[in-house]
């Protein structure tokens, strides 16, 4: 029997989403889910998203609430300004709190965050597009990734890979989970993506774009990131997926299922 992909647990009093693969290592990853927040209407319950419309106050209670999951204070966290692209940012100590209370203080044009210091919690914010957690248990590294059809075809978890191969990690070593995304078939896609596509994935296209009968495709952004890990040089063996649905699913916001939503968050941090 294969390994499980995930586990639902409560950490810090809230339900989150745990990765097997990573328990008794010196790292903690989670995906919180909507359950355990103060918001309302489109955004309820756990909306950790400060640029969505939703109240600060409130958001910034949630965000509290979410950082004691993985044992931390609020003002550990290191937030971006993600962007959809392959921008990485290595962080440390010096970064603690950027973006936690104030969306204009995070880390600017990022999409994926790297540290090698303990106790400085990263932090992703989604709603269909993929959070990834890449582990490096030799060298004690961790980073966190937003990567959805564009930062896919952009290659930012590769660029990640990158940053922490700089850092004095090896590719054999790094560990990658990959947690909730809008399923394939529900992710139909038009032609700008598809060429988009296409020219990222050459000859494997097909393994990530699929016609759907109506003129348009479906994307596979699970597969679509492997591939870039894949081809960053990480082992078959050390990728994991939770293929977990946003869209059409009670546990997750869903941007393409609903506008206004919440947004909800990996979360990673070295022990």
């Amino acid at each position: 029997m294969a390994p499980a992909t995930h586990a639902f647990e409560v950490r810090g009093g809230l339900p989150v989403l745990t990765f097997p693969v990573l328990a008794d290592r010196r790292v903690e990853v989670v995906v919180t889910t909507r359950a355990g927040g103060l918001s309302t209407g489109p955004y309820a319950e756990l909306n950790l998203g400060l640029h969505v419309g939703d109240d600060p106050a409130v958001v910034v209670a949630n965000r509290e609430r979410a950082a004691l999951s993985v044992g931390l204070g609020l003002d550990d966290l290191v937030f971006a300004h993600q962007v959809h692209g392959r921008g990485v940012a290595v962080v440390g100590t010096a970064d603690s709190g950027r973006g936690a209370r104030q969306w204009e203080t995070a880390v600017g044009g990022t999409d994926a965050l790297v540290t090698r210091e303990a106790g400085v919690g990263l932090a992703i914010l989604v709603a269909d597009c993929a959070p990834v957690a890449l582990y490096d248990p030799v060298g004690h590294a961790v980073a966190g990734v937003h990567a959805g059809w564009r930062g896919a075809v952009a290659g930012v978890a590769a660029a990640a890979v990158e940053a922490l191969v700089a850092g004095g990690s090896r590719r054999e070593d790094i560990l990658a989970v990959q947690g909730p995304a809008v399923p394939a078939e529900a992710y139909q896609v038009g032609e700008d993506v598809a060429a988009a596509a296409g020219d990222a994935f050459g000859s494997a296209v097909g393994d990530v774009l699929a016609p759907d009968g109506t003129g348009k495709w479906t994307f596979d952004v699970w597969r679509a990131n492997e591939r870039v890990l894949l081809s960053a040089g990480l082992r078959p063996g050390n990728l994991t997926t939770a293929r977990l649905p946003t869209r059409g699913g009670r546990w997750f916001f869903s941007d393409r299922a609903e506008r206004p939503c919440g947004r909800f968050a990996l979360l990673a941090v070295l022990r």
